[in-house]
């Protein structure tokens, strides 16, 4: 809602938007899920650290493989420096089921996702492997939370929490949420001249895509099951007394088109594979009060690579001692303080 939607309903982060920094040209270096995690993840462009299309799934050759060994990321980083490093939800980078190095906590999607969003589904849950039944929305959620309530209080802590409700298939989302946007315009949504095939493109792989109103209900859905779970975990901050201590950031790692161009899906929902702004422009809000000048809607261009440097550099990372290691991208923490 914060960047202009008329029918989207997200309390959550429009607050956070209207009272922390919100970057309106934020960008991914490629337009697909790995590579943009992991670029987000090293501070490099997928030519630097190798990756360069999605791991398919359950590709066992694929997803048993680290694909970030030759790299040093953010969360290895953060752990030197004292950090206590947890990952709740997608990782998508290989070894999803083995912790990767630089995190203390571990619960991830197994190698089986995307699949559907609620039922019984494989989790890593700090190098176990279990099956729980429920939406996973709110079961990243809930294992977020308790990473917060028993992490240990003297270290800092670096969290991420990776929610996958608004990839397809787009059905399946709670019915409480789906019926408030079935009866949406969708006006947000091209449909004219412009884009001839639009939300009323009917040929389509995905079954939800032969009805475009549904699926844009059950998409609009998952955002606001995201919002909601990215509220729990503000209310949480609070409750624990963190939140001045605590920079929340929100972002993806690609955009989506639903219908724009003609196009379901993000870079590789075409082949040739696109670059359309719909694919690579993502949402970027920053929230930390006391610490960043909030109130701010800032138009700098800025992508994933320039971000991993913010981090770095909001937690006192001097990534100057890695001198060997190309970092592509650039700091904005100025801006984010307004110093």
């Amino acid at each position: 809602g914060s960047y202009g939607h008329q029918e989207l309903h997200t309390p959550n982060l429009d607050y956070l938007a209207a009272t922390g920094v919100q970057m309106d040209n934020a960008f991914t270096p490629i337009p697909v899920c790995s590579p943009a995690r992991a670029s987000l993840l090293t501070g490099r462009l997928p030519s630097q650290h190798g990756l360069h299309d999605y791991l398919a799934s359950p590709n066992d050759e694929l997803e048993g493989r680290s694909w970030l060994t030759e790299e040093t990321t953010l969360p290895q980083l953060l752990s030197d420096a004292g950090y206590e490093v947890a990952c709740c939800g997608k990782w998508h980078l290989g070894g999803d089921e083995v912790p990767q190095p630089g995190f203390d906590y571990w619960f991830t999607l197994g190698n089986d996702y995307p699949v559907e969003h609620g039922g019984p589904h494989r989790y890593c849950d700090n190098g176990r492997s279990r099956v729980i039944s429920g939406y996973k929305t709110r079961i990243i959620t809930d294992q977020a939370l308790h990473f917060l309530r028993q992490r240990d209080a003297q270290r800092p802590f670096f969290l991420i929490v990776g929610y996958t409700a608004t990839h397809s298939p787009w059905r399946d989302h709670p019915q409480r949420l789906v019926d408030a946007y079935r009866e949406c315009t969708f006006d947000d949504v091209p449909d004219d001249a412009a884009y001839p095939f639009g939300r009323q493109n009917l040929e389509s792989t995905f079954p939800t895509r032969e009805n475009p109103r549904e699926a844009l209900a059950q998409y609009y859905a998952a955002v606001s099951q995201i919002d909601e779970g990215t509220g729990r975990l503000v209310d949480e901050l609070e409750a624990l007394d963190l939140r001045q201590d605590t920079l929340v950031v929100y972002t993806s790692d690609h955009g989506l088109n639903c219908g724009h161009h003609g196009i379901w899906g993000k870079g590789n929902g075409t082949l040739p594979l696109n670059m359309v702004e719909e694919s690579i422009r993502v949402p970027l809000i920053f929230n930390q009060p006391g610490r960043l000048y909030g109130g701010q809607r800032r138009r700098e261009f800025v992508d994933h690579l320039d971000l991993f440097q913010t981090l770095a550099a909001c937690a006192a990372v001097d990534l100057a001692q890695s001198p060997d290691v190309n970092y592509p991208g650039h700091s904005y923490i100025n801006i984010l303080e307004n110093s």
